[in-house]
């Protein structure tokens, strides 16, 4: 039957080919496109992961006042494009300009304390030095004269005991002499001569009385002298305490130099303050300053966008990461501009969604639906080196895309 069958159907084929080419072509046509179709699709459902839950991620920047004071001016508007370093706010500098010019001030004046105190260092030392070199010399002095005057006292007392001989002897001489002048054995003048010498004694012992006490006296003084001395010479002996004490005051006017350098530096960061600047390349986001507020230190002021810190928040289905690991490349479209970028993946979420949710799931009780769940996965933008990096501000944060990765 085969055989009887094949040459009519053949003939069928080639009579349809010449009687309707056209249907027969396009039919041909539509018949391969199907098949390419349908083999691009397999293709790419075996190549590619792709999904529209994507959209463009930045780290947004508040910028808040670091220090108290009222708002002159604000020099951008929402939408305006910064630059790292351009001026956004200024709060008045006056009370901090002030605050400055005090810290140095007091700096200079510390500065001279303690320059005064280094100085007094070495000459406290030398005349500590001196005031105990001159103070044992005294004391040495002082010693030597009270021996002195002991020695002059001791003759003096002897001069006295001498005095009080010759006065004793002398007495008893005129006694005798009165005796014999009576009896008329010696002559008047012999006796002149006696009473004369008594007298004369008599003298010499009161004078050297009066000598042993001066003697006397200038030994007090002198003793008190020693004594003086000595106490000099005690205290002279703490003339390491006294170097150590002017050495820590020299130290402690230095701790005061540092302590108000680190005042003036505060002064100085407090007016810097008074100028927010703009920390990246950016969009100004939501402005919630305005000239003539009032602000408080941590209260925001404005938000700048970065816009060449953006990045690819792409939530994949789980049953999509299979085969999908850092590095793999990828090919972005963003909805707004119908355009396509280059980038990579660069992680994985460390968990689903979810998880992270402000009331995560609760499986352990109740009726339980398995549902497929969605993993964010980090894709950044390939960069071209050299150049910078959305210069034109096209890619800004919240704009859906659709990430197609190649992940075989």
């Amino acid at each position: 039957m085969i055989s009887d069958e094949g040459p009519p159907r053949g003939n069928r084929v080639r009579r349809l080919l010449r009687e309707n080419p056209r249907r027969t072509i396009a039919a041909l046509v539509v018949a391969l496109a199907i098949l390419l179709g349908i083999g691009y699709f397999i293709r790419s459902a075996y190549l590619y992961e792709d999904t529209d839950d994507a959209q463009i991620d930045g780290y947004v920047k508040p910028l808040s006042a670091r220090i108290t004071g009222h708002v002159l001016e604000v020099k951008v508007i929402e939408g305006q494009s910064v630059h790292a370093g351009d001026i956004l706010v200024v709060i008045d500098p006056k009370d901090y300009e002030v605050s400055v010019a005090q810290s140095r001030a007091n700096l200079a004046d510390a500065q001279a304390n303690a320059a005064s105190s280094r100085f007094n260092v070495p000459i406290t030392a030398a005349t500590a030095r001196s005031n105990l070199d001159s103070s044992s010399a005294a004391v040495i002095n002082a010693e030597a004269g009270v021996r002195a005057a002991q020695q002059d006292f001791q003759a003096a007392q002897a001069n006295v005991a001498q005095a009080e001989a010759n006065v004793a002897k002398s007495a008893a001489d005129l006694i005798r002499y009165q005796r014999l002048v009576a009896k008329e054995d010696i002559s008047r003048q012999q006796y002149d001569q006696a009473v004369a010498a008594a007298k004369a004694d008599q003298a010499t012992l009161v004078a050297n009385v009066a000598t042993a006490e001066s003697k006397k006296q200038a030994l007090v003084q002198a003793q008190g002298k020693l004594t003086q001395a000595r106490a000099d010479l005690q205290s002279a002996k703490t003339a390491p305490q006294q170097v150590s004490n002017v050495r820590a005051k020299a130290d402690s006017a230095t701790a005061q130099v540092l302590a108000r350098k680190a005042e003036l530096d505060q002064a100085e960061l407090n007016l810097s303050y008074t100028i927010l600047r703009s920390p990246v390349n950016g969009i100004v986001g939501k402005r919630s300053a305005e000239a003539g507020q009032n602000v408080s230190v941590g209260q925001q002021l404005i938000s700048v966008v970065p816009l060449d810190d953006v990045f690819v928040t792409a939530n994949f289905k789980e049953t999509q990461l299979a085969h999908m690991h850092p590095g793999q490349p990828v090919t972005i479209k963003i909805d707004a501009y119908g355009r396509k970028w280059n980038g990579h993946v660069t992680n994985t979420g460390g968990g689903t969604g979810s998880i992270f949710s402000v009331l995560p799931p609760e499986n352990a009780t109740g009726n339980y639906v398995k549902v497929v769940q969605r993993v964010p996965v980090r894709i950044d933008f390939d960069r071209t080196p050299g150049q910078n990096f959305n210069s034109q501000g096209l890619l800004k944060p919240g704009l859906s895309v659709e990430p197609v990765v190649r992940v075989r």
